[in-house]
C-alpha cells in the first residue's frame, strides 16, 4: 500500500507543479474547478444525495468559483445567492416539508465546505503561483510526516472516536512537518519571508491540516464510509487528498495577509 501511494504521488506531483507554476492562470482555475466538482460529487455521494440535488449542488459550487474568479468582491454575495438558490430548490422541487432541514443540511454544507473554502486559493493565487505550491507542499508534507511518525512512534490516540488510527505523535509530526515545509518552500519559492515567519506559518498549517483531516474523518464516520471514493489508487478520493488543504487555504491567506506577507 505504501509503495502504491509513493508511485501515485511520484506520477501526479510533477504535472501538478508544472500546471501551477508554468501554465497560465486559467489552467489553475480549471484545475480548481475540477477538484471542487469531484470533491463535491464524492461528498454528496457519501450522504446519498443524488439526481437533481447533486447536480444542482455541483453547479452552484461552480458558479461560486466562476463568479469569484471574475470578481473577488463577488465572493460573499454569490455564496449567499447560491445558498438561497439551494433553499428555493428544495422548497419547489419537493412539496412535502418533512425532513427538509435534514435533506438540505448536507447539500448546503457541501457548498460551503468545498467550493466555499477552495475559493480562497484564488485570493492566494493573486499573489503568485508559488503560494499555491507553498500551501499544498506544507499540507502534503505535514500529512506524510504525520503518517510515518505516527506509525513509528504513535501510542496514545489523538481522537479515537473520530479517527481511531491517528495518534498524538502523528499530530506532532504533522506540526513539525509543516514547519519544515514552510522553511524549505520559502527558501526555494517564496523568498520574501524571514525564516522565523516561514516556519511559524508552516507550523500553523501543520496544525490546521490535522483539523481538516479530522473533520473529513468525522463526516466519513457519520456517513459510514472508509474513503470518499477509490478514484486515486492508494490514496482514496479527491476529497481525501484535499481535506487538509480545504481548511489550510483560508488560514494561510488570513495569516499571511495579517502578517503583511501578501496583500
Amino acid at each position: 500500500m505504501q509503495l502504491k501511494r509513493l508511485l501515485v504521488a511520484a506520477l501526479l506531483l510533477p504535472p501538478f507543479y508544472f500546471a501551477i507554476m508554468k501554465l497560465p492562470e486559467l489552467y489553475f482555475f480549471l484545475l480548481l474547478l475540477a477538484l471542487s466538482a469531484a470533491a463535491q460529487w464524492e461528498f454528496y455521494s457519501m450522504y446519498r444525495i443524488g439526481g437533481l440535488m447533486k447536480i444542482s449542488g455541483i453547479c452552484f459550487g461552480a458558479i461560486v468559483l466562476v463568479a469569484t474568479d471574475v470578481s473577488r468582491n463577488s465572493f460573499p454575495h454569490v455564496l449567499m445567492l447560491s445558498f438561497m438558490g439551494i433553499l428555493c430548490l428544495r422548497l419547489f422541487a419537493k412539496k412535502d416539508p418533512s425532513s427538509s432541514l435534514r435533506e438540505i443540511s448536507p447539500f448546503v454544507l457541501g457548498l460551503l465546505y468545498i467550493p466555499g473554502l477552495l475559493a480562497f486559493q484564488l485570493f492566494l493565487r493573486d499573489n503568485g503561483p508559488q503560494w499555491i505550491i507553498f500551501l499544498f507542499g506544507c499540507v502534503w508534507i505535514s500529512d506524510s510526516l504525520a503518517l510515518y511518525v505516527g506509525k513509528a512512534l504513535g501510542r496514545r490516540k489523538l481522537y479515537e472516536e473520530v479517527s481511531p488510527h491517528k495518534t498524538v505523535a502523528g499530530a506532532l509530526g504533522s506540526v513539525v512537518g509543516g514547519g519544515l515545509a514552510g522553511w524549505l518552500l520559502n527558501l526555494l519559492l517564496i523568498h520574501t519571508m524571514s525564516a522565523g515567519k516561514a516556519v511559524g506559518i508552516g507550523l500553523v498549517l501543520g496544525a490546521v491540516t490535522i483539523v481538516g483531516d479530522l473533520l473529513e474523518s468525522m463526516f466519513k464516520r457519520d456517513a459510514g464510509v472508509k474513503d470518499s471514493s477509490a478514484l486515486i489508487p492508494g490514496h482514496g478520493g479527491v476529497l481525501d487528498k484535499i481535506d487538509g488543504v480545504l481548511f489550510a487555504g483560508p488560514v494561510l491567506y488570513w495569516v499571511s495577509a495579517a502578517t503583511g506577507v501578501i496583500a
